[in-house]
């Protein structure tokens, strides 16, 4: 029998059918399912289950991931799992194997707005790199960029964008995302009051005022490809030490078509301090370059991933903004609020405004 804190989702004969699905059984069947580990992360609830099989079970994965929402965020944040479910069972089986973990079964219930995905337990073999918050060292963020600049190579101004894979934010998307923006933006100020000095409310105004001319670069739709929109270091997988494997990329729920600088924008300007991102940025950009070369992206230059990685990191002095306007809380979006503010005026980045 399964436990009674279980789903209905891992009752032994649903397993069995979803394991076989996907082609991971033949002609055994699941005969228990045990909780291992179970933990809330940000905005989902994750379940380590361990399986054991009657009959031929050869190859038959010994344990699996089953990812729900959390309670607090499953319906301000529905559409975040509705994305995940339809990067693991739509876009993740025509991508090369060992970006991402394997998914044995997802669904979404648009009556509901849940959604679980059952996924490959890497335990075993990965780890993440570090405890948050502390950054990578440099071979960890190397490996990390290596897989993420992979990936990206992988749905570099891929025919398929805006057709079968993902939507274009039009013109008037943009606008009416701009406008909701600036609706949460003046809420924030008002919370923080004289914590946002007037230089950063003048950034912002400015911002607002020339988003329209910043959303150029995106709707060119060149050099555009599968952005991750969440890409922190945490979601990476590392092998362990003596596993030969290739690291792993995971929570899909932000994912869309973008400029690919703003995921590395993401990774180091807005979660790295000063000192760290100085000693690794440029390092780390140079071997993006490389390795998208390396995987087919012709066409981009150097140069032009400076352009748009200047670009990216004032685009993220929004993010603070929108994970408040969802109740991600402060030790997150402050934080953020402050590394990222450090990197554009490192960068320069406001000049970029006009």
């Amino acid at each position: 029998m399964t436990p009674p804190q279980l789903p209905a989702v891992v009752e032994p004969a649903r397993l069995t059918a979803a394991l076989r699905r996907s082609g991971a059984l033949d002609a055994g069947a699941v005969r228990e399912v045990k909780v291992l580990h179970q933990q809330d992360v940000l905005v989902s609830h994750i379940i380590r289950l361990g399986l054991r099989y009657v009959g031929e079970s050869a190859g038959a994965p010994q344990s699996l991931v089953l990812k729900t929402p959390q309670a607090a965020y499953a319906k301000t944040l529905a559409q975040g799992g509705r994305n995940e479910v339809a990067f693991y069972t739509q876009l993740a089986p025509k991508m090369s194997p060992g970006l991402v973990p394997r998914c044995f079964d997802g669904h979404f219930d648009e009556a509901h707005s849940t959604w679980y995905l059952l996924l490959e337990d890497l335990t075993g073999s990965h780890e993440i790199a570090t405890k948050w918050p502390l950054p990578p060292s440099r071979d960890q963020a190397i490996a990390i960029v290596t897989t993420l600049a992979r990936w990206h190579a992988s749905w570099w101004d891929h025919p398929n964008l805006g057709e079968t894979v993902g939507s274009w934010m039009s013109v008037d998307d943009s606008a009416n995302l701009m406008e909701t923006f600036a609706g949460h933006y003046d809420r924030f100020a008002d919370l923080l009051g004289d914590r946002l000095s007037e230089e950063r409310r003048i950034l912002y105004r400015r911002f607002i005022e020339q988003s329209a001319r910043l959303f150029e670069r995106y709707q060119s739709r060149r050099h555009v490809t599968i952005a991750h929109g969440d890409a922190h270091i945490w979601n990476f997988m590392l092998p362990r030490p003596g596993v030969a494997d290739t690291v792993r990329i995971f929570d899909f729920d932000q994912w869309r078509i973008n400029v690919p600088t703003g995921d590395l924008a993401y990774m180091m300007a807005v979660q790295w301090y000063p000192e760290r991102r100085q000693a690794l940025e440029r390092l780390l950009l140079n071997h993006y370059h490389q390795t998208l070369l390396q995987h087919g992206v012709t066409g981009y230059t150097r140069g032009a991933l400076d352009q748009d990685y200047r670009r990216s990191v004032l685009w993220h002095i929004t993010k603070p903004v929108w994970q408040w306007s969802v109740n991600i809380p402060p030790l997150i979006w402050w934080n953020n609020l402050e590394r990222v503010m450090m990197a554009v005026e490192d960068l320069g980045c406001e000049e970029l405004l006009g």
